[in-house]
């Protein structure tokens, strides 16, 4: 069903149809006088060239009512009211149009009628019959073109509103990835801490409380924005890393390895920690002896590929996700629909490897 027209949707069809019915009434007026020149007849050409584009200004004159009419009554309609009324108008435009080309022709006699111009009722008469049906199709391409303008603008819109929902959901799962880390990250810190001092071990507390002050500085940064440079990631992978080596000593050892040309590549905030997390929690915090944590980039045909990989147990059957890896699938689809890849395999005889495959983009915003 057709709802009922907005004002910009009103303005919109007004133009397209004005700028139509010109193009109609030249187009008319040129076949009709190059036909019946080409018929060897002999009119008054440039008074009959001007009258028949003049004919067709009545219907761009009377387009607003029907316009506003479907403003008010929408087609199609169920009830008989819509038709009945938009029938009317349909019959007063064609009786306005009918009278307006026969006065120009009883007064200009365009065909140059040595007895003189038809009488004008004769003329009025004629010319209402003989369009009716022309009429009824004008009457409904209007409306079809608004329609047609309507459906595009709603389209538009339920567009745009995807858009912002997909914003706000990326924001959203932004948030709860931030307050996801803050709780039991922070009480393994202090815990961590704690026991430093308590070894003595001053100067180490000391370096892992300025780490986790500057870590939990970023974390709860309360900007909107989605999205940062791998160099601006990494360097918080490095803080968390520090953080998780001092907890777990020599159990945990890790590296970063991102070639320097992709450093500015654009990624979305907060996006590798989450596998980070999650290689650590199931990787070297199940293993009794040491283990590494991997996180490598690369770039291969336009796409940007973040990896994260451990040596710890492989995976045993299906993969579920955590709450973070799941906050993070959710946040890249949000953010890149269809052009994105996240998963979690098996590598070699011992680890599990993480991937984040993205559009490579140095300038944001980067989402698709």
């Amino acid at each position: 069903m057709m709802q009922a027209m907005t004002s910009s949707s009103f303005q919109q069809v007004w133009r397209k149809t004005a700028c139509a019915w010109l193009a109609l009434g030249l187009f008319d007026a040129t076949q009709t006088v190059i036909s019946m020149r080409a018929m060897g007849m002999h009119h008054a050409w440039l008074t009959l060239f001007i009258v028949s584009v003049l004919s067709w200004a009545i219907w761009a004159v009377f387009t607003p009512i029907p316009l506003a009419l479907l403003r008010r009554f929408p087609l199609p309609s169920r009830g008989p009211r819509a038709w009945l009324v938009h029938g009317a108008a349909c019959l007063a435009i064609g009786v306005a149009w009918a009278a307006w080309t026969a006065t120009l022709e009883h007064v200009t006699n365009p065909f140059a009628n040595a007895g003189g111009p038809d009488p004008f009722f004769a003329l009025l008469r004629w010319k209402f019959l003989g369009n009716l049906v022309g009429d009824v199709v004008f009457y409904g391409a209007i409306v079809v073109l608004c329609g047609s303008v309507e459906a595009r603008n709603r389209l538009h819109q339920q567009r745009e509103a995807g858009a912002r929902l997909a914003a706000l959901l990326a924001t959203a799962q932004l948030a709860a990835l931030r307050l996801q880390l803050e709780p039991h990250f922070i009480f393994n810190a202090l815990n961590a801490i704690t026991a430093l001092i308590r070894e003595q071990r001053e100067q180490e507390a000391i370096t892992m409380t300025a780490g986790l002050g500057d870590l939990l500085r970023r974390v709860t940064d309360r900007s909107e924005r989605q999205f940062v440079t791998l160099a601006e990631e990494s360097d918080f992978l490095r803080k968390y890393l520090d953080i998780q080596a001092m907890r777990f000593g020599d159990r945990l050892r890790w590296r970063i390895d991102i070639p320097a040309p992709l450093l500015q590549a654009r990624v979305p905030d907060f996006i590798v920690q989450p596998l980070v997390e999650n290689a650590i929690k199931h990787g070297i915090a199940r293993r009794i002896k040491s283990g590494v944590v991997l996180v490598t980039a690369a770039c291969i045909d336009g796409r940007l590929t973040v990896s994260v990989q451990n040596d710890g147990p492989l995976l045993a059957g299906p993969v579920h996700d955590s709450v973070g890896l799941g906050n993070t699938r959710q946040r890249l689809r949000a953010l890149y629909g269809d052009a994105h890849a996240l998963t979690l395999a098996n590598h070699g005889a011992e680890g599990v490897l993480a991937t984040i495959t993205l559009p490579f983009c140095t300038e944001a915003p980067c989402a698709s």
